[in-house]
C-alpha cells in the first residue's frame, strides 16, 4: 500500500478534502451538528484514517507522538487561552442533553479528521518539496475551506470573519505539528474549541470581538515559536 500511497498522494490528499467537505455539507444541511447521524459517519470517517496511518505504519510521521520538551512551547498555554473563546460571553445551554453529547462527538471528530487531512497528509505531502509552500497551503486551504458554511446556511460577515481566525489557527497549528512534530496538542485543542461550540452565547463579544482574538493570538504565538524554537 506505501507504493501506491506515495505514487498517488496528491490525488488522494485531494479526495480526502472533497469527500470531507461533501460528506459533512450534506450532513449539516440534512441533519445538523447534533445528531448521531453526523456523529456516525464522522466516525466513521475517523476509523478510516486511522486504518490508513496504521496500515502505513507512519503513525509518529503523521504527529501520532508526545512533544519533546514542552516549556519551549510555553506549555502550550496560549492553545487553554483560544479553547477558552467559546466561553467568554457565558455558558448558554439551548440543546436536550443528547444533542449536547452528539455535538461534542461530532465535533471530537471533526477536529480530528481536520488536522489529520490539513496538517498530516496535507503539509507532510507538500513539504517533501517546499516546506514554506506547505505551511501557507495547509493554513489557506484550511482557513478558506470554512467558506462552505455560506452554502450550509451561515451569514456572510460571520462566515468570512471565520475564514480569517480559522487561517491564523491553521497557520499555528501547522508551525505546532512542523516544529514539535507532534499533532497532538492541534487535535486536543481543534476538538475542545469545537467542542464548546454548542455552549456559546451570541453577542456583540462572541461576534466581532472573539474573532480578533482568535486571529491575534493564534499569530502572535506562532511568530513566537518560529523564532525561538531551533528544529
Amino acid at each position: 500500500m506505501n507504493k501506491v500511497f506515495e505514487k498517488h498522494e496528491t490525488l488522494f490528499c485531494m479526495l480526502l478534502i472533497i469527500i470531507y467537505i461533501v460528506v459533512n455539507s450534506v450532513c449539516v444541511q440534512n441533519y445538523g451538528s447534533t445528531s448521531s447521524v453526523s456523529f456516525i459517519v464522522n466516525t466513521i470517517l475517523s476509523v478510516c484514517l486511522v486504518g490508513i496511518v496504521l496500515s502505513l505504519k507512519k503513525s509518529a510521521y503523521y504527529g501520532f507522538t508526545k512533544v519533546r520538551n514542552p516549556k519551549k512551547y510555553l506549555y502550550f498555554i496560549p492553545l487553554a487561552v483560544i479553547i477558552s473563546v467559546n466561553l467568554w460571553s457565558g455558558f448558554n445551554i439551548n440543546h436536550s442533553a443528547s444533542e449536547i453529547i452528539f455535538h461534542i462527538l461530532t465535533m471530537i471528530n471533526i477536529g480530528f479528521i481536520e488536522e489529520l487531512i490539513f496538517r498530516g497528509f496535507l503539509f507532510r505531502m507538500m513539504a517533501k518539496n517546499d516546506v514554506k509552500s506547505a505551511i501557507i497551503v495547509s493554513a489557506l486551504t484550511f482557513g478558506i475551506g470554512h467558506i462552505v458554511n455560506l452554502f450550509n446556511g451561515a451569514a456572510l460577515i460571520p462566515t468570512l470573519m471565520q475564514i480569517c481566525y480559522a487561517t491564523a489557527i491553521g497557520y499555528l497549528f501547522v508551525i505546532i505539528f512542523h516544529k514539535s512534530k507532534s499533532l497532538v496538542p492541534c487535535i486536543i485543542t481543534h476538538c475542545l474549541v469545537n467542542s464548546l461550540s454548542v455552549f456559546n452565547v451570541e453577542n456583540n463579544l462572541s461576534l466581532y470581538i472573539a474573532p480578533v482574538f482568535l486571529t491575534t493570538i493564534p499569530l502572535v504565538y506562532a511568530i513566537y515559536i518560529n523564532k525561538k524554537i531551533i528544529e
